[in-house]
């Protein structure tokens, strides 16, 4: 098996045993890119020479005796909403095109003291605002299982990037979604972190209160050595938990659901929803009960709003959060002839600068909290948010994770929602209710759907802190659907 194939795991064990080196591991993988990214386009900047110099610096700490972590030396794939020093950080957008930040993020600084090996940064829909990744500055990524298709949003970089085997590690960010939609329809492992769990310093900002930086691989062990290396408290991180990182590794290595209790969300699906998708979950359903776990069905009537208030208090700390982006201090800069004003200035810079989704949003956030509407609309948002809250609390007394699909439907044709903002934010119909109560949610793939052959997820949500109770489900699922399938879903991106 090509090294390229190997999970992040194997390959830090070969690493760590001297069978192979970082730099031969950290080539293979660069080699991968330059053969496939150019069909693919996950990548939006690729740093082989720092990777290699990365790599050669794993080997030398390594033959010196020095003591490194599980993923030492093991390549991944950085979404490039994450501040590096060593690269261009764009958001996916032209208004920060060629910015090079002046320091890490908390979450690239722990990728870099864990040893990984970062290959570039990922595309993104501009600022972390899509399900498709259509909405990148720099064109859309393509699904490896179909080229035509989208690979999800807004992580879609480095959800292509793992699928098509040119990372066995990637990061990434779920605002709404934007992590376990794309590992959905990618066949992969994406994990949402209890909100506070993981590091927003250096991370540019969509929406605060919402945001979570989190982890994708292949299996659900590598996502929870990821998830274990780069979580924690973080004294620059105001919104950071001060709890440990819950026992993410030792739960995906145990990988059983004998007597959990498994909660049905009676509320997620119908219609809107792919048969294919709902046949696939009802078999995940059928399979945790066969292995044990006991399956009651719960009702949670607020995760009905979720979708509107969403679209109200993302955009209206969006809104706020972009407001930096003025044309003044760093990034793009539009008709600075010294015959304008820095009124205008700005005006030109954002015009040119942003992108018609990310003016969509703004221009609905701006209006949801302008004088005369903010109770009516952002206010009304926080009520229901907090009936979300309360119906997850609910359920958790009652049930140990919750259950539904990850998204309604397989991957869609590129450009086949781009002009439907509506039927785009339904992508995102199942993850929302985790983001609005700052829940952890995994979603592990869990067949494919027979309409059409591409992948459907299967998502598991937990209390806050109940992160480890999402790998514990997740690699239960996933080693039954194996002994079932003989061997991961993913054997080889089938368009490539």
């Amino acid at each position: 098996m090509s090294l390229t194939r190997k999970t992040a795991a194997e390959l830090g064990a070969l690493i760590a045993s001297g069978e192979v080196s970082a730099v031969e591991v950290t080539q293979a993988h660069l080699d991968r890119v330059a053969e496939v990214d150019p069909r693919v386009n996950a990548f939006l900047h690729v740093a082989a020479e720092s990777a290699l110099e990365q790599a050669r610096s794993v080997d030398a700490r390594r033959a010196a005796g020095e003591e490194l972590g599980p993923l030492a030396g093991v390549p991944i794939a950085h979404k490039d909403v994450f501040t590096t020093k060593d690269m261009p950080t764009t958001a996916g957008s032209k208004i920060l095109e060629g910015y090079r930040p002046p320091y890490d993020a908390t979450v690239t600084a722990r990728l870099r003291e864990a040893g990984l090996v970062i290959l570039g940064k990922t595309n993104l829909d501009e600022f972390a605002m899509g399900s498709s990744t259509e909405n990148s500055a720099y064109g859309p990524t393509r699904n490896p299982w179909d080229l035509d298709r989208i690979p999800g949003g807004s992580s879609g970089g480095s959800s292509a990037a793992v699928a098509s085997y040119q990372a066995p590690l990637s990061t990434g960010t779920d605002t709404g979604g934007s992590i376990r939609q794309p590992a959905a329809v990618t066949g992969i492992v994406g994990m949402k972190p209890t909100y506070g769990g993981s590091s927003r310093y250096g991370l540019i900002a969509f929406a605060s209160s919402l945001d979570t930086p989190g982890p994708f691989a292949r299996n659900v062990l590598d996502a929870a050595l990821l998830h274990e290396a780069f979580s924690g408290h973080d004294v620059m991180d105001s919104t950071s938990i001060h709890e440990e990182v819950p026992p993410v590794v030792e739960a995906a290595r145990r990988g059983d659901v004998a007597g959990l209790r498994v909660g049905v969300v009676k509320e997620f699906g119908g219609e809107g929803y792919q048969p294919g998708v709902i046949n696939r979950f009802r078999e995940a359903v059928d399979l945790l009960e066969s292995l044990g776990a006991k399956v009651v069905e719960v009702s949670c009537p607020s995760f009905t709003y979720a979708l509107p208030a969403y679209y109200l208090i993302a955009p209206s700390e969006a809104s706020s959060n972009l407001a930096r982006f003025d044309g003044m201090r760093y990034g793009l800069r539009v008709g600075d002839d010294g015959t304008r004003s820095a009124e205008e200035v700005m005006a030109l810079t954002r015009a040119a600068g942003f992108g018609p989704e990310v003016k969509r949003r703004i221009m609905l956030g701006t209006y949801a909290l302008s004088s005369g509407y903010y109770d009516a609309y952002y206010g009304s948002a926080q009520k229901v948010r907090t009936l979300i809250a309360r119906d997850f609390e609910a359920a958790f007394h009652q049930v140990d994770v919750l259950v539904s699909p990850t998204t309604p439907t397989t991957a869609f044709p590129i450009g086949e929602r781009a002009d439907d903002p509506m039927a785009m934010y339904l992508a995102d119909l199942c993850t929302i209710p985790a983001n609005l109560a700052g829940n952890a949610a995994i979603s592990v793939p869990c067949g494919l759907a027979e309409e059409d052959g591409l992948p459907v997820g299967l998502q598991i949500m937990a209390p806050v802190l109940g992160d480890d109770r999402c790998y514990r489900v997740g690699a239960a699922v996933e080693k039954a659907f194996e002994d079932r399938w003989g061997g991961p879903l993913l054997k080889e991106a089938p368009s490539l």
